[in-house]
């Protein structure tokens, strides 16, 4: 398989290059080449999504086209450039606007699309909005696609920090915050297995369009196999949200943040969705233990990796707040 890959120097897209590789295929990286270096055995292709596409991408035979853009103008670019080969399109669960309901792409309704470019950074609320419009033109533009709706990835080379939190307070060990209910759902999705599910999406031009999401676990679960794959001795001790508030530690991520944890019940359905659909279309998923213990090894080696969350400092002023209240 031809294969171009639209990025290839950070993380997900990066990852996919590297398993496109592995299996044999030949991989083209189509990027500014800035951000980082494509894998071993790929080749990079300079371009400015901003700017025309050169004829080596024109001019050139695919067999499949792998996108992560979150812009209108550049997928339509893109698309326009390559019309012919089969397209898999990593879009978001941002697409859904109620986040507090669970379901599947076939009972979930969608943002209205924003066609424009607009800056995330200015306006946050855009990202899935223009996501769904970067999914319609692929779904219109390309000679067959699918659209995969990722949730919270997590694994090694993870450039966000959100899971990466985890494993590393964990290894530390002790007495470990543990926001919200051991109750509240939560799921994951590792980037290797995403990733594999990618490419063999591209190889058996698989069509349609599915949530990219691991197993529905209770966060107590979660954490508690999380523990395990990180090899530690530790207790939690869970505090209740409204408390959390009040000592001004922010969901999701953040110095002052603590990943995992989401605002109830206005967030239930964000990181419950059914992923019946995507298992019965061939994603398989790793045990939350190995992603935990694979993650803490490339922390270890990469000391300068990106993290988010409370510092140990920070968690222990909350954790003795708590006991004396």
């Amino acid at each position: 398989m031809r294969l171009l890959v639209l990025g290839g120097t950070q993380f997900l897209s990066r990852a996919v290059a590297a398993e496109a590789v592995a299996r044999g295929h030949d991989v083209t990286c189509a990027c500014r080449g800035v951000s980082g270096t494509v894998p071993d055995g790929a080749e990079l292709l300079v371009w400015d999504r901003d700017d025309e596409p050169p004829a080596a991408i024109t001019e050139a035979a695919w067999d499949a086209v792998v996108d992560v853009s979150r812009l209108p103008s550049h997928v339509r670019r893109a698309v326009a450039a390559v019309p012919d080969a089969h397209w898999v399109f990593v879009s978001t669960i941002n697409v859904y606007p109620d986040n507090d309901i669970a379901g599947t792409p076939a009972t979930l309704r969608l943002h209205e699309p924003i066609t424009d470019d607009i800056d995330p950074k200015t306006s946050p609320e855009a990202y899935g909005a223009m996501k769904v419009a970067c999914e319609q033109i692929v779904a219109v533009g390309a000679a067959s696609s699918m659209s995969i709706r990722p949730g919270l990835i997590a694994g090694p080379d993870d450039g966000t920090g959100r899971f990466t939190y985890w494993p590393w307070r964990l290894d530390l060990g002790g007495e470990v915050l543990a926001p919200g209910s051991p109750d509240d759902t939560v799921q994951i999705i590792d980037v290797r297995d995403l990733t594999g599910w990618i490419v063999d999406s591209a190889e058996s031009r698989r069509t349609g369009t599915y949530d990219g999401v691991g197993d529905i676990h209770r966060l107590g679960d979660l954490l508690a196999q999380a523990a395990i794959g990180a090899g530690t001795d530790c207790t939690f001790t869970w505090v209740d949200q409204e408390f959390l508030a009040a000592q001004e530690v922010e969901p999701w991520a953040g110095d002052s943040g603590l990943p995992l944890w989401l605002p109830r019940p206005e967030y239930d359905g964000m990181l419950a969705h059914d992923p019946t659909p995507s298992f019965d279309a061939g994603l398989r998923v790793r045990p939350i233990a190995d992603t935990t213990r694979d993650t803490l090894a490339w922390l270890r080696e990469t000391p300068d990796a990106v993290r988010t969350g409370l510092s140990p400092e920070a968690e222990a002023r909350v954790l003795a707040a708590w006991h004396a209240r």
